[in-house]
């Protein structure tokens, strides 16, 4: 079936930077759409910045373009974050998702509703 794993979350300041990571189990990364989400308590889960895995698509959420980057290699799905704000507080979590339009082709969502895999998340403190 396959289990996706985060790590790499931590406590920085303000202005710092971290690398999520996430890996998977019982599977390789494939075609597939992957991403990063976030959930603060109160709000809804938030995509930050999908991936299709297996093509160029990117896609990012408006408050963190130009400051968090997606990628992926052999091993996990990585999220690069830099310039980190207190509003970046959150619990983070990789997905994975099989997503396509009527015309069969992959279509990858920032809509945390369409992903059916999901690791456990890795806590990210920003201080002020």
């Amino acid at each position: 079936q396959g289990q996706l794993a985060e790590s790499g979350g931590d406590s920085v300041q303000a202005g710092g930077a971290l690398r999520l990571s996430c890996t998977a189990s019982g599977y390789t990364f494939g075609p597939y759409c992957m991403g990063w989400f976030r959930q603060v308590p109160g709000k809804e889960r938030e995509g930050v910045a999908v991936a299709y895995v297996g093509g160029d698509y990117r896609d990012y959420s408006p408050a963190v373009q130009g400051r968090f980057t997606i990628s992926q290699d052999q091993k996990a799905l990585y999220l690069q974050m830099n310039s980190l704000k207190p509003e970046d507080t959150a619990m983070y979590f990789c997905a994975a998702a099989r997503l396509f339009d009527t015309s069969g082709r992959v279509r990858c969502s920032r809509a945390a509703s369409l992903y059916r895999t999901w690791g456990q998340g890795t806590q990210v403190a920003v201080l002020s």
